[in-house]
């Protein structure tokens, strides 16, 4: 997938940011269909994941829903689509809770009270190591919540080739995959943490896809 990504924007010339306004804009589609109007919290990461997320709530939000996200990496961290994504989203004023400092336990523990369902845009398909820190804690709370998520791509901390668990994985309710399936959706414990799964049309061009 990383590859037919990259081809699509060498050989097709389709900006990646176009990839990531296509994957954003349907992953919001079906978080507004599950999420039946209810207060939405989108949780970023600093990747192209996280872009996605950014945008997904830009659009719930032009459709009048309360949308607000979360963000744990510093800002400093957010670089190229992601960033600039990021800043669409702040001067439209969504509200954004940072976890980058001292109190980050509290502020999510306040971010999740006012929330009804979950966006999950924290860790996408290059995910290769242990889910640790913050980001632990995070995914952790998430779980606990009781709330329905949706997850961009692949449940943050599941393997997306094999579908083991990097320490602890998101559990989703609705797996929004861009562009194709991933074979960690089908494998190892996948299946479990997946939920319901949704391909989303990003734009790949065809002669890719055959």
């Amino acid at each position: 997938m990383q590859a037919l990504d990259r081809r699509a924007t060498e050989e097709f010339g389709i900006p990646s940011l176009l990839l990531m306004e296509n994957a954003g804009r349907g992953a919001a589609e079906l978080a507004f269909k599950a999420a039946k109007g209810a207060r939405i919290l989108v949780v970023c990461g600093k990747g192209n994941n996280g872009g996605d997320g950014f945008v997904a709530a830009r659009h719930l939000f032009n459709r009048g829903l309360s949308v607000r996200i979360l963000l744990a990496p510093p800002i400093a961290e957010l670089k190229g689509d992601a960033a600039l994504n990021f800043s669409i989203a702040s001067k439209m004023h969504i509200p954004i809770t940072l976890l980058e400092d001292e109190i980050a336990g509290k502020r999510l523990a306040a971010s999740l009270v006012g929330a009804d369902f979950l966006v999950d845009a924290i860790f996408g398909i290059g995910l290769s190591s242990a889910v640790l820190g913050v980001y632990e804690t995070l995914i952790q709370t998430m779980n606990q919540s009781g709330r329905p998520i949706l997850a961009m791509d692949i449940p943050s901390g599941l393997d997306s080739d094999d579908g083991s668990v990097h320490g602890i994985a998101v559990k989703a309710s609705i797996t929004a995959a861009m562009g194709m399936a991933k074979h960690g959706h089908f494998r190892g414990k996948g299946p479990v943490y997946t939920g319901q799964l949704a391909v989303v049309d990003i734009g790949l061009p065809r002669p890719l896809l055959a």
